[in-house]
């Protein structure tokens, strides 16, 4: 299953919210949504996009997992390239990590903002909500 994930803020931190679209290999999507997290920063939203994407494939029983996503700091993190060094993304990292732990195959990487609309639509909708 494909995950395209994004979080987003209005200011920094702001109300905030994350988006995610699930799309099956040819591309055609399985679940889209949005949902608001209150005031918290941008990097938190992202976080929290990647969270939340995972648990519900997982819920729609997904084992294999490719992750897309125009966060640069939360790719590199997962993909342990960068240091967690803020202790409230830490357990976010951490959650994260749990959730992926259990699964099969797991990819993420990293895309321009461009080609993640889809899910920035789903942030916008719920911000607008």
């Amino acid at each position: 299953m494909l995950l395209y994930c994004d979080g987003g803020s209005r200011g920094n931190p702001g109300p905030a919210a994350s988006g995610m679209v699930l799309t099956d290999q040819a591309g055609t999507t399985v679940h889209a949504w949005g949902e608001k997290l209150g005031e918290t920063t941008n990097n938190v939203a992202e976080y929290t996009s990647l969270i939340r994407g995972i648990q519900k494939a997982k819920e729609l029983g997904a084992t294999d997992i490719e992750v897309s996503m125009d966060s640069k700091l939360v790719v590199e993190q997962v993909k342990r390239n960068w240091k967690v060094k803020e202790p409230h993304l830490q357990k976010l990292f951490i959650q994260a990590w749990n959730e992926i732990q259990p699964l099969k195959k797991f990819t993420i990487r990293h895309i321009p903002r461009e080609k993640n609309k889809k899910a920035d639509e789903q942030v916008n909708i719920a911000l607008d909500s």
